[in-house]
């Protein structure tokens, strides 16, 4: 993490330890440097997981055994590996994640399904196993030494600032918490997530209920952000709850304090979501776009994730300018129904065109002023139902070009 800090940064919270969760970090060398870019993290016995996966078609194999593992709805154990995404590796990136999983058991003394495990970094390099095992035993050593701040430096890469978050929700009469870590600045533009981030929880909640929750705060995040418009390889968001709150356990929709916790997931989720924006490479402006108006929600989101991914859009944004042309182009590309007569677009407060033109008078002073700021709001109106959508990018700069020309190097 030398790169230049994003001017879209938000300092690191203060976190307290969670019940049932002890972190370790160690160096397994994956590139030429010291820092750490090993993580595990063990559980409490009965801790529940839960999780999401990339919608790429070329996973990693950490991926794929996440996937697998996840039926079993019980975690003992996480470890990342940073700088080596192990992705497009064949037999031998299998090989090895299985490996560095079976070393993390062995050492906790649990059943290998539940394990899990994700990898960053470059593609196409096979995870060196001896490294990984030596640097997951190494972690182990080190368990309860770190605590998430040096978790969240751990895992990434090409971040320029460590990101999390934490909330907390009411069960009943027992106060739980939820508190998220995440990695993530390029290659997003999630079908899911495009990026590691992973939750964790003292409350005590049954895996399928965890799962559902859990998807249903990923749909309104993780799935509602977008940096450059390439989805990964590696993605992976888990959610592991360790029940040392000593609540009484959510099992459905129908349990006490149900729906309270799956807000806090869902607001937990967001914030995480929108800290990978403010990382994105070279960005700074922090964008939300909302588009009202359209026939249902599933139009409304694609059409504002036409939008963000607009590299038109994000590069006069990125200058200032007030081209409200290419928002019209954006929506008009986007394959959902819309009727030029009835489209409307606002830049902060500011309307700029309405009913299929700009609006009479209209004045680029305010929209420009608010073009000069750091978080920049679009909002469209399609005038056909009532569909509506928010999602988070950021503008496209010189710097995503030199970062992403020099990653290899």
């Amino acid at each position: 993490m030398a790169m230049t800090v994003s001017p879209l940064a938000r300092p690191f919270p203060a976190l307290a330890a969670l019940a049932g969760v002890r972190i370790g970090t160690a160096t397994a060398g994956y590139k030429p440097w010291t820092r750490a870019d090993v993580l595990l993290i063990a559980f409490a016995p009965g801790t529940t997981v839960a999780g999401v996966t990339t919608s790429s078609r070329c996973p990693s194999p950490e991926v794929e055994l996440c996937r697998e593992r996840l039926g079993g709805g019980q975690a003992r154990a996480l470890v990342v590996n940073a700088g080596n995404s192990n992705a497009f590796t064949g037999a031998a990136g299998r090989a090895a994640a299985q490996a560095q999983s079976a070393a993390v058991a062995a050492l906790l003394g649990c059943d290998v399904a539940q394990v899990f495990a994700a990898s960053t970094g470059v593609i196409g390099v096979p995870l060196p196993r001896d490294k990984a095992v030596a640097g997951a035993t190494a972690a182990h050593a080190a368990l309860g030494n770190a605590d998430f701040h040096a978790a969240t430096l751990a895992i990434g890469t090409t971040d320029t600032f460590a990101k999390a978050a934490s909330v907390a929700a009411m069960i009943g009469d027992v106060r739980v918490t939820l508190t998220g870590i995440i990695k993530g600045s390029g290659m997003i533009a999630p079908d899911m997530a495009t990026m590691l981030g992973f939750i964790f929880t003292d409350a005590a909640v049954a895996p399928a209920f965890l799962q559902a929750a859990l998807a249903a705060a990923n749909a309104r995040s993780f799935s509602c952000i977008t940096v450059d418009g390439d989805t990964s390889t590696s993605d992976t968001v888990l959610a592991f709850a360790t029940g040392a709150a000593a609540n009484a356990a959510i099992s459905g929709w129908e349990s006490p304090g149900a729906d309270a916790f799956a807000a806090a997931l869902a607001d937990l989720c967001r914030q995480l979501a929108q800290l990978v924006v403010r990382d994105g490479e070279g960005a700074s402006k922090f964008i939300a776009i909302t588009v009202t108006g359209a026939e249902d929600d599933r139009a409304a989101h694609a059409v504002a994730m036409s939008i963000a991914n607009s590299p038109l859009v994000k590069t006069a944004i990125a200058g200032g300018d007030a081209n409200w042309g290419r928002i019209v182009m954006a929506v008009g590309k986007a394959g959902e129904r819309a009727e030029r007569d009835l489209l409307s677009i606002r830049f902060g407060t500011s309307i700029v065109a309405q009913d299929g033109a700009v609006v009479p008078g209209y004045d680029e002073a305010p929209v420009a002023a608010h073009l000069a700021g750091e978080d920049i709001d679009i909002t469209v109106d399609l005038g056909l139902g009532s569909g509506r959508a928010t999602v988070w990018t950021c503008d496209l700069t010189h710097g995503y070009i030199s970062i992403n020309a020099d990653y290899r190097s």
